[in-house]
């Protein structure tokens, strides 16, 4: 099953970039000499004083629907840091998506007992370490540790965001 994942988010990755080409969707003008960080997922640069450019390969998802399910939720459910998609960028014959967003500076350090409150009292459980789970909505959330969660001027931030569908929230 996992090589015909592979396969599939292969197949999926070269219909997408016909798609870019055909619809002029390449992002040609990131200043990679403002390079602020890194993750296994995705590169950050300072675009300006209020936002970031982040390239994601999507290593972390297995399709490309996927990870714009992930955008698409991450801007529901924490509009304060929302994403925009600007394009695809391809280095070293890897396509990232490119999104903007906006530039999160943290005033203290985030306390992840605070973070567990607010996903609990927004419907969804702690399953382990930094990961959660709505129920009701079947909608996985992971990866909310203190760098992924930061907090400015006493509000928690979502600026690295990991969601998932299940089977549950088709069924909805």
């Amino acid at each position: 099953m996992v090589e015909e994942g592979k396969h599939f988010k292969k197949q999926e990755t070269d219909c997408l970039i016909l798609y870019v080409e055909k619809n002029a969707l390449w992002v040609t003008d990131i200043n990679l000499e403002n390079y602020v960080s890194e993750g296994a997922e995705q590169k950050v640069y300072l675009k300006d004083g209020k936002t970031v450019i982040k390239l994601n390969d999507t290593i972390f998802y297995n399709s490309w629907i996927d990870y714009f399910n992930n955008l698409l939720l991450n801007n529901y459910f924490f509009p304060d840091t929302a994403y925009q998609l600007l394009g695809f960028y391809k280095d070293n014959e890897v396509l990232y998506a490119v999104v903007q967003q906006a530039f999160v500076k943290a005033t203290e350090k985030t306390d992840l007992d605070v973070v567990k409150k607010f996903m609990l009292n927004n419907g969804f459980i702690n399953t382990r370490n930094n990961d959660y789970f709505n129920p009701e909505l079947g909608v996985i959330l992971e990866d909310l540790h203190d760098e992924n969660v930061l907090t400015e001027n006493g509000i928690l931030q979502f600026i690295d965001t990991v969601f998932y569908l299940t089977d549950v929230f088709f069924k909805l």
